[in-house]
């Protein structure tokens, strides 16, 4: 039995700044929150925020080997299958190469208040037993989805298709497609059928690069966040440049949405319109994307989408909203919530929280604005 004591506590789904203690039991369980409870070992706080840890919702971990390469080049030249150069790096890398990149880059996230991480595996059902070993005895969780050579092209074999489908989601989280660019309709439908079935995440980058939206377009008279939305992912990630009624559809469909506006800057992709799209009431997730371009650190991917997006859009966001999408906002979305298993503060719940010293009287700009790694004290 434990004790957290005397620090301010981000409590609940809303993050409610409030001091009260927590009361921890020996299999790591919150069991009592209150200002008068006090049982077993005292671990005094004081002067500490209590924060839930981090959901980094998008990464593409392989990356860790070709950090910082690719700088100058366009969103295809380094991201696009099978050639983009971060595939050639990836082909060329031994097993053990990849699996000592991808741990580093694990212990670094941990070390920055992450406990889950949403991985677009590359390399098949190869490259997902390749995060698995890499991911042991780190005490942080990834959800892993994959995806199959078998998926790309304009005459795909849709028995192959279902066949490497069925065998990456006896291993796999779910499946992380890397867009229409690069597969048809019918690959889309099969791939959410079949996770919808296992009860699996189904995921698709759209709308990263306005050049592509226009492509969709012409070739189906549909965005491809439109595309998206009539197969039914679970999951769509950036929605840079949405077009026609994408953010309307997206406020009334069953796709979260995740965010990666760094790495939409460093690939000169545009600012997504994040305040457009949260006045429809939708709660985004929010990644630090390719590690070759940025570490995978959410306090400074917070601080750039909060000042960025009051830049671009003249308009408030208020930072606890920021700070949810890094915590709490995977519990709201119904798709994603009991297949990531995230945990808050509240009675109840498993203690995953970190301490983290508290820089400024209002905790949500404290932690978005000026925690750094060495602020972060404890965690749980």
């Amino acid at each position: 039995m434990k004790t957290i004591a005397n620090g301010l506590i981000l409590k609940g789904i809303d993050l409610n700044p409030t001091r009260e203690n927590i009361v921890i039991d020996d299999e790591n369980n919150i069991i009592e929150i209150s200002k008068d409870a006090q049982e077993g070992e005292i671990v005094d706080v004081s002067g500490k925020i209590v924060c839930p840890r981090f959901i980094n919702a998008h990464t593409h971990i392989g990356d860790s080997i070709i950090k910082d390469e690719g700088g100058g080049l366009s969103l295809d030249e380094v991201v696009k299958p099978p050639n983009g150069i971060k595939h050639k790096a990836l082909e060329s890398a031994s097993d053990d190469e990849l699996i000592e990149a991808m741990r580093e880059s694990m212990w670094d996230m941990y070390n920055l208040g992450i406990s889950h991480f949403i991985d677009y595996r590359e390399g098949g059902l190869e490259g997902v037993k390749l995060l698995k070993e890499a991911a042991k005895d780190i005490p942080i969780t990834p959800i892993i989805l994959a995806r199959d050579s078998s998926f790309y092209g304009e005459d795909p074999n849709y028995h192959q298709v279902k066949i490497a489908i069925r065998k990456l989601l006896k291993h796999a989280d779910g499946i992380g497609l890397s867009g229409f660019g690069e597969i048809d309709t019918t690959v889309a439908e099969i791939i959410c059928e079949k996770c919808e079935k296992e009860g699996k995440i189904s995921s698709i980058h759209v709308a990263e690069n306005e050049d592509n939206q226009f492509a969709s377009l012409e070739k189906t008279n549909k965005t491809e966040s439109q595309r998206a939305f009539d197969a039914g992912f679970n999951q769509i990630v950036h929605m840079t440049n949405p077009k026609e009624d994408d953010i309307n559809q997206l406020s009334k469909s069953r796709s979260s949405l995740t965010i990666c506006p760094r790495s939409n800057g460093a690939l000169s992709v545009g600012v997504i319109p994040l305040f457009d799209i949260l006045k429809t009431g939708v709660k985004p997730l929010i990644g630090s994307d390719n590690i070759m371009i940025n570490r995978p650190n959410l306090f400074r991917e917070m601080e750039f989408t909060l000042k960025i997006m009051k830049g671009i859009s003249k308009n408030y966001i208020a930072p606890v909203e920021i700070l949810k999408m890094a915590t709490t906002n995977p519990l709201l979305a119904d798709s994603l919530c009991e297949k990531i298993n995230k945990s808050y503060v509240e009675e109840g719940q498993k203690a995953e929280f970190m301490m983290v010293n508290q820089k400024s009287n209002n905790p949500y700009l404290s932690l978005i604005n000026r925690t750094e790694v060495d602020d972060i004290l404890d965690i749980y």
